[in-house]
């Protein structure tokens, strides 16, 4: 199938360009018509209408010549254009890759036998929609599941070119009436892989939801039935459990709405001055409280790190899941780096969370950021790395993983430095 558009006819030599096809009384521009490809063309519509559409025999009309113009074949979707009696003049590479019909055998049958289009309960669409003798106010069917015969499944919209209304409609012609329609298909692999993630996710989040839930029932139940029979102690024990079961929830939860703004693009930074070496140092001196050695965590921070205009909260969150990482899957001291870098040619800081752990596999560090993604099905809902790869994005930055120079994982997110624009 041709996908290119045929240029200007040859015109006579020692003439100027466009004036081989006038002559006297002919309009401005007249001869200067492309014609429009094999692959766009189609059968003309016979009758005596054909001259009517456009003019003098052969001139296509205004519109016509804007759609042969279209070079079909490179739309990344299948494009059908159908004329007023149903005829397909438009069947681009793509339409016959996802329909698995043949553009040849398309052109000049008409649509709705070459798409024998069908809803979900094998209900006809043509019968149903009825976009020939509809109303002639529709321009547009959004887009929804279609199959074909053999269970092929498409995405489908649908468009009407209509003639026009007032002192502008044609003779012969009823205001609004169906000029041509045109029919854009997509495959559903993309929908159903959407859908297969939103079932990964909610399957993940069941399963993570269920442990510390059940723990918060269980020993609740408990220490409302059998309240004296406890000690304190063990009291004590069962509602730090159950503390700590809650704050697992949280996390879970709290991960959860921001995989949902990383995706859906609502991210909001709010920005101030931000000390990242000063964060670092808090958030290993919170681990330290808590009861981690001191030994295990080391805070290196460089001179002359230039002035950072950051989301302080959304550091903190950076640094804690990149230090939690280390520590749970990583072994020996957890370095953290802070050091001036250059970041898209200007000034800016580079961080470093590195461990003395086995490290990561040249393969798998292309996997490290997606949703998730746990070595050896280690705890979590493996969201983590998800979240500060978007968090560190939507501050204009990068993050990568690599071998550590000594040996184990490193982590290196670079943040953009200056002063931001307050509008």
């Amino acid at each position: 199938m041709n996908g290119n558009v045929a240029g200007r006819a040859a015109e006579p030599a020692g003439m100027p360009p466009g004036a081989g096809a006038r002559g006297p009384g002919a309009r401005p521009g007249a001869g200067r018509v492309p014609r429009p490809p094999a692959a766009l063309a189609g059968p003309a519509p016979a009758g005596p209408d054909s001259a009517a559409d456009g003019g003098p025999a052969g001139q296509p009309e205004a519109d016509d010549v804007l759609t042969s113009l279209v070079l079909a074949d490179d739309l990344p979707d299948g494009l059908i254009v159908a004329d007023q009696a149903g005829k397909i003049a438009v069947f681009n590479r793509a339409a016959a890759r996802l329909t698995g019909i043949n553009a040849a055998h398309a052109l000049g049958r008409d649509v709705r036998d070459v798409l024998p289009l069908r809803d979900r309960d094998e209900r006809c669409w043509w019968t149903l929609a009825q976009p020939y003798a509809g109303l002639s106010t529709r321009s547009r069917h959004p887009e929804r599941s279609l199959f074909l015969p053999d269970g092929t499944e498409l995405l489908v919209s649908v468009g009407y070119v209509r003639e026009p209304r007032g002192r502008t409609a044609r003779p012969g012609r009823a205001p609004g009436a169906v000029r041509r329609i045109v029919i854009t298909v997509r495959g559903a692999q993309q929908r159903v892989r959407l859908e297969r993630g939103r079932a990964d996710l909610v399957s993940t989040v069941a399963h993570e939801l269920r442990s510390p839930l059940t723990s918060v029932k269980g020993f609740t139940a408990t220490l409302l039935d059998k309240w004296p029979r406890f000690t304190d102690d063990q009291k004590r024990v069962m509602l730090t459990t159950v503390n700590a079961d809650a704050d697992r929830v949280t996390r879970l939860i709290t991960e959860l709405l921001d995989v949902s703004r990383i995706e859906a693009g609502r991210i909001e930074i709010h920005r101030e001055l931000v000390d990242i070496g000063v964060r670092a140092r808090k958030i290993v001196s919170g681990r330290v409280a808590a009861g981690d050695v001191p030994d295990r965590y080391a805070v290196e921070v460089r001179p002359e790190l230039p002035e950072t205009w950051l989301d302080a909260d959304k550091v903190d969150q950076i640094l804690a899941n990149l230090i939690e990482n280390a520590v749970r899957h990583g072994a020996g001291t957890v370095t953290t780096v802070v050091e001036p870098a250059v970041v898209a040619g200007a000034p800016g800081v580079a961080v470093a969370v590195r461990d003395q752990g086995p490290g990561i596999a040249p393969e798998l560090a292309p996997r490290v950021f997606g949703r998730f993604w746990r070595a050896k099905r280690r705890g979590g809902a493996g969201l983590g790395l998800f979240i500060v790869k978007g968090l560190v994005e939507a501050h204009g930055g990068e993050i990568t993983v690599q071998q550590a120079p000594g040996g184990g994982a490193e982590f290196r997110f670079t943040m953009p430095a200056g002063t931001p624009e307050f509008g």
